[in-house]
């Protein structure tokens, strides 16, 4: 085996990884496509400068994570209330709400599943993060990366990469702990309730979510240890291949311009 076919053979061994961590950066699966593409061509095409300082899987998520930051989308920073807006645009608006039940019964891909729809959630609510913070929380968290390596891959010091990954688990730990109904009584966000009824209307919301290790643990355990066990489920689903990866890209794609448009509406 060559020089560069052992390289070629090691990047096709994280290449849904790279895909999936650019997915959750940019929430646009034809974007995502691209910017991997693009990275996989910039990487052989420059890989004589590969000096093996790092591991090559490093190396490549610095090379896709520079030509993610070009991105308008991977810099738009979404409303901690995005979420909100998008579910009173969809009751308010009669087609926007036909068009998701379309998606989710035409589609091979489109079915709702509660422990996906809180993956979707996740990816959702770290896009409210800034995106150093985002970045890195998601290197750490979800992709094992040592913070050595999220050093080399942004080009950030020791002590920013830590503290922006405590500060992201802290403003990741404050919003789920005032959404997420599953959780906390008092929880605004009552999507997985509410879709499971569109979707799955025989089967129970709460027989499902108490299926999760997350759910069942709820009283026992503290936001921080519960955002934990968000991030093992999060780290479990590839959102580009799961049961219900077109309703969720349908909606993730779609959601600034819905946010916004309700946001015009409210504020007009």
């Amino acid at each position: 085996m060559t020089h560069l076919e052992r390289y070629q053979k090691e990047y096709l061994s994280f290449q849904e990884e790279l895909k999936s961590f650019v997915y959750r950066v940019i929430t646009h699966k034809q974007e995502t496509e691209d910017i991997v593409q693009e990275t996989y061509i910039k990487a052989f095409k420059k890989i004589d400068t590969f000096k093996g300082k790092s591991s090559f899987k490093t190396w490549v998520f610095a090379i896709a994570i520079n030509l993610a930051k070009d991105s308008l989308r991977a810099r738009q920073r979404w409303g901690e209330d995005w979420m909100e807006l998008v579910k009173d645009a969809h009751v308010q608006d009669e087609r926007l709400l036909k068009k998701k039940y379309e998606v989710s019964q035409n589609s091979e891909h489109g079915k709702f599943v509660i422990r996906e729809h809180i993956s979707y959630c996740f990816n959702c609510v770290t896009k409210t993060l800034l995106l150093p913070n985002q970045i890195c929380l998601l290197l750490k968290e979800i992709y094992s990366f040592k913070v050595s390596e999220i050093m080399v891959i942004t080009g950030f010091r020791e002590g920013k990469v830590k503290h922006a990954i405590a500060d992201a688990r802290k403003d990741m730990t404050r919003i789920f702990e005032k959404r997420c109904a599953l959780i906390n009584k008092k929880g605004i966000c009552h999507q997985c309730t509410g879709l499971n009824k569109i979707y799955n209307p025989e089967q129970d919301t709460y027989i499902e979510a108490n299926k999760l290790k997350m759910v069942k643990e709820a009283a026992n355990k503290n936001y921080e240890e519960l955002l934990n066990l968000r991030l093992q489920l999060a780290k479990s689903i590839n959102p580009l291949n799961s049961e219900g990866t077109d309703l969720h890209n349908y909606l993730i794609e779609n959601s600034p311009a819905w946010a916004k448009m309700q946001k015009a509406k409210v504020d007009s």
